[in-house]
C-alpha cells in the first residue's frame, strides 16, 4: 500500500510537472524559466535545491557520529552560501542577463575560461546527482522490502524526474519545487512532534544530544583541526557559488529583488530545517536504542527510514516518504538540469555558432537525457559511497577552479584572462598534488587549492602590468 502511494506521487509530480511545461517556448524558458518567478518560487527552488537526500539521510547520522562540528560543511556551508549569494553576487549577474554561469566567464575573461569553467562546473555535478539518485533507489529497496534493487530502483527514480524535467525544464523545476517543499517542510515537521512525544519530550531529545557532545561546535585549538575545520566550512560556502543551479535561480526571478532576497532567505530557512532530521535521529535513539546504535555503525544512512517503518504509524510513513521523495527530486531535478543547459550553451555552441533556438531547445532536451544515463552509471557503479561524501566531495573541484575567477572578476578591475587562466590552473593543479600525496593528510587539499587560485589570479593578472613598463623604460633607455 506504502509503496502504491508512492507511486500515485511520483505521477502527481510527473503530471504537474508536465502542466508547468506547456508554458516553455524557448531557451529562455528551458534555462531559466523567462525570468518570470516570485519571489516565493524562488526562495522554495533554492531551498529545495539544497535540501535533498544529504539533508534527511547524510546530515543525521554524521550529526550523531560528530556532533555540529561534524555538519559545517553542509548544512551550515552550504546555507551560507545562498545568502552569500544574494548579498554579494546576486544584483551584480542578474542585471548582465545572461543565460548561465560560463556565459559571465565568456563575456569577462573570453572563451578559454568559459570553456574551462563549464567543464569545471559540469564535472562537479557528477557527485551531487549521483548522491540524490542513489538515495531514491535506497528508498524504492526499503519501501519494496528489497523486491526492488538498488539498481532498478535508481533507474525508476531518474526516469520520474526525466518526464517532466526533459520537456519543462526551469518552468516545471520551480513549480514541482513549490508543491514538493510544502509536502517536505509539513511532512517532516508533523513526524517531528510525534517522535518527540514518541521519545518522551523533546526536551529529553535535547538533553540527550547536550550529554553525547553533539552540539559541540568549534574544533580542537590545534593547527590542523582548525584548517581542516576551515577548508570543510569553505567548500560548500564558497563552492557552490560559481553553479549554474544557483545561478538559474538567480536569473529566474521577475525582478532584482526576488533575485537578491530569495537566495538569502532560502539559505537561512535551509539552515534552520535541516535540523529537523538531526532531532529525528536522536529522538530514535531514544525510542529505538539497540537498533539504532547497530545502523549507526553499519549503515547510518538507514536509521531514519527504519525508524519510520518499525516505529510510526502508516500515516507517518506516508508523510515522511513523501518528505523523502519531494527533498531528493527537487534537488535531482535541478541538477541534472543545470549541467546540460551549460553544455550546451557554453561548450557545444563552440562548434554551432549560427544554432537557432529552436535547435538549441532540443539539444538542452538531448543533453538532459544523456546526463541523466551518464549519472545513473556513475551512481550504480559508486554503490558504497556514503551520500555526504559525493555531495561534499563534488564541491572541491568548484571551489578551487572558478570561484577565484568569478569573484576577481566581480570586485576587482584590475583581473585579467591571463589572471583567471593561472588561477584555474594553479587551484587545480595543486589540489590533485595533495589529493594525490601525503600532503592532502596534514593540509586541506582545497584549501591548498583555493589558495593557490588566488595567488595565480594576482601573479598573473599584475605580471603583464608589471612587464609593460619595464619594457617601455628598457626601450626608452635604448
Amino acid at each position: 500500500m506504502l509503496l502504491a502511494l508512492v507511486f500515485a506521487y511520483l505521477l502527481i509530480t510527473i503530471a504537474i510537472g508536465l502542466i508547468a511545461a506547456r508554458r516553455v517556448k524557448n531557451t529562455s524558458d528551458f534555462a531559466i524559466a523567462g525570468r518570470h518567478l516570485p519571489l516565493v518560487m524562488i526562495v522554495t527552488t533554492t531551498f529545495a535545491t539544497w535540501f535533498g537526500s544529504e539533508t534527511v539521510l547524510g546530515i543525521p547520522a554524521k550529526f550523531v557520529g560528530s556532533g555540529l562540528n561534524g555538519v559545517i560543511e553542509d548544512p551550515f556551508g552550504a546555507g551560507f552560501c545562498l545568502i552569500f549569494v544574494g548579498m554579494f553576487f546576486a544584483a551584480k549577474l542578474y542585471k548582465l542577463n545572461l543565460l548561465t554561469i560560463s556565459d559571465y566567464f565568456r563575456e569577462r575573461f573570453g572563451k578559454r575560461v568559459e570553456v574551462l569553467c563549464s567543464l569545471i562546473i559540469m564535472l562537479s555535478y557528477l557527485g551531487w546527482v549521483s548522491a540524490q539518485v542513489t538515495a531514491l533507489g535506497l528508498v524504492f529497496n526499503l519501501l519494496s522490502n528489497g523486491s526492488i534493487s538498488m539498481e532498478v530502483g535508481m533507474v525508476i527514480g531518474v526516469a520520474s524526474i526525466l518526464a517532466y524535467t526533459l520537456y519543462g525544464g526551469m518552468w516545471s523545476v520551480a513549480v514541482t519545487d513549490f508543491m514538493q517543499m510544502i509536502i517536505l517542510v509539513v511532512g517532516l515537521s508533523i513526524i517531528a512532534v510525534f517522535a518527540a512525544n514518541q521519545a518522551g519530550g523533546a526536551d529529553k531529545v535535547i538533553a540527550l544530544a547536550a550529554s553525547k557532545d553533539m552540539f559541540r561546535f568549534l574544533p580542537e585549538p590545534s593547527f590542523k583541526d582548525v584548517i581542516f575545520f576551515i577548508a570543510a566550512a569553505i567548500t560548500m560556502m564558497l563552492g557552490s557559488i560559481p553553479q549554474q543551479d544557483v545561478f538559474q535561480r538567480v536569473m529566474s526571478a521577475k525582478d532584482a529583488q526576488a533575485a537578491t532576497r530569495g537566495p538569502v532567505i532560502g539559505g537561512i530557512c535551509y539552515i534552520l530545517f535541516a535540523f529537523v532530521p538531526m532531532f529525528l535521529v536522536v529522538s530514535s535513539l531514544i525510542i529505538a536504542p539497540e537498533q539504532t546504535t547497530q545502523l549507526l555503525k553499519d549503515d547510518p544512512q538507514k536509521v531514519l527510514p527504519t525508524l519510520i517503518m518499525k516505529h510510526m504509524p502508516f500515516v507517518m510513513q506516508v508523510l515522511f516518504f513523501g518528505a523523502l521523495l519531494s527533498a531528493i527530486k527537487s534537488s535531482a531535478s535541478a541538477t541534472l538540469l543545470a549541467p546540460s543547459v551549460t553544455f550546451v550553451e557554453n561548450i557545444w555552441r563552440q562548434w554551432h555558432p549560427k544554432m537557432d533556438d529552436k535547435r538549441e531547445l532540443k539539444t538542452m532536451r538531448i543533453t538532459v537525457l544523456v546526463f541523466s544515463v551518464l549519472v545513473l552509471i556513475y551512481a550504480i557503479t559508486s554503490q558504497g559511497t556514503p551520500i555526504y561524501e559525493m555531495v561534499s566531495g563534488a564541491y572541491q573541484i568548484t571551489l578551487v577552479g572558478a570561484f577565484v575567477p568569478l569573484v576577481f572578476g566581480l570586485y576587482w578591475k584590475r583581473a585579467t584572462t591571463q589572471g583567471a587562466l593561472a588561477a584555474i590552473l594553479a587551484g587545480i593543479g595543486l589540489w590533485l598534488v595533495c589529493l594525490a600525496s601525503p600532503i592532502g593528510t596534514w593540509f586541506p587539499a582545497q584549501l591548498a587549492g583555493v589558495l593557490a587560485a588566488m595567488t595565480g589570479m594576482v601573479i598573473g593578472s599584475l605580471a603583464k602590468q608589471w612587464i609593460a613598463p619595464m619594457h617601455a623604460s628598457h626601450h626608452a633607455i635604448v
